[in-house]
């Protein structure tokens, strides 16, 4: 018994003792408050990439978010080089988180265009989905109509330029503010062009000029498939918006005006020279099969 009595003293007497310390450790400096945060911070761990039905839109968005701020501890130390690499790999880890949301979103965005209403650009959002749109917000994130009633989770246009501005290298830096702006107006949707001929004609321009002044940028090989991409519809149209009037035997009237218009202003570019020769070939009533392969365009 008496060996009890004193147990139990001596665990009395812990308790007391942990009070102590606790009551201590309550008036210490607000800087210890601030240790302990970064502590739990610290030991937070991003979900997993790969979707998953049991994360929520909290989860998804609380990653990003943690990303976001290790990204910007990292980039403010790192030489530009070193930047462009997080870059890339930040852009991957986002895509697939925002691919998950898409997912877990699919029933509002098949619905969304049905907010719309009869004021252009306007929508009349249901509480739960203006708290989604709030969210994603958080994480630089947004519903974006696509056209034809397509909406999907996309980055804001200039999100990345708000992070790695000024922050990589001369080439990355300009691939990113030109990506913005490229992605500030959707380019297509179900084989129509949703941005004038005249824009697109430019958008050539500017990414020719870049794989001019940076040949030996490791973006390269992104750029010169976009832009071989951006040629193709460019030249050759789209199935929802044609160049070629078969009916008249000759190039349709707006299309002739662009492409006389991208001679005159850039003729020493490889757009204006693969436009003078797609318009011989269609002159000279070259089967429009045959087109493709006549002015080389896949090569």
């Amino acid at each position: 018994m008496i060996k009890k009595i004193i147990a139990v003293c001596l665990l009395s007497a812990a308790v007391v003792s942990c009070k102590k310390e606790a009551t201590v450790s309550d008036i210490k400096p607000a800087n210890d408050s601030i240790a302990k945060n970064e502590t739990k911070e610290d030991q937070y761990k991003p979900i997993d990439t790969a979707c998953s039905p049991n994360y929520k839109t909290e989860d998804y968005i609380t990653a990003l978010q943690w990303y976001r701020t290790k990204i910007d501890k990292e980039i403010a130390t790192n030489s530009p080089e070193q930047n462009d690499k997080v870059y890339e790999d930040y852009v991957k880890i986002r895509n697939k988180y925002t691919s998950c949301l898409n997912d877990l979103h699919i029933d509002i965005l098949d619905k969304y265009v049905d907010y719309h209403t009869r004021e252009a650009d306007t929508y009349n959002l249901p509480d739960n989905v203006k708290k989604i749109a709030a969210e994603l917000n958080k994480a630089g994130l947004e519903f974006r109509v696509m056209g034809e009633g397509l909406t999907e989770i996309h980055s804001l246009p200039e999100y990345y330029v708000s992070v790695f501005k000024n922050k990589v290298t001369p080439d990355y830096d300009a691939y990113i503010s030109q990506i913005a702006k490229d992605n500030k107006e959707n380019y297509a949707v179900n084989g129509g062009l949703l941005i004038t001929w005249e824009e697109l004609g430019d958008r050539l321009i500017v990414w020719e000029n870049f794989m001019n002044k940076y040949p030996k940028s490791p973006l390269i090989k992104v750029v010169k498939e976009d832009y071989h991409n951006y040629l193709l519809d460019y030249l050759l149209g789209m199935d929802s918006d044609r160049i070629y009037d078969s009916e008249e035997g000759k190039i349709y009237d707006d299309k002739r005006e662009e492409y006389n218009r991208i001679i005159k202003k850039y003729p020493n570019s490889i757009t204006a020279k693969k436009t003078k020769e797609l318009i011989a070939a269609y002159d000279a009533h070259i089967p429009v099969d045959q087109i493709e392969d006549r002015i080389n365009l896949r090569r």
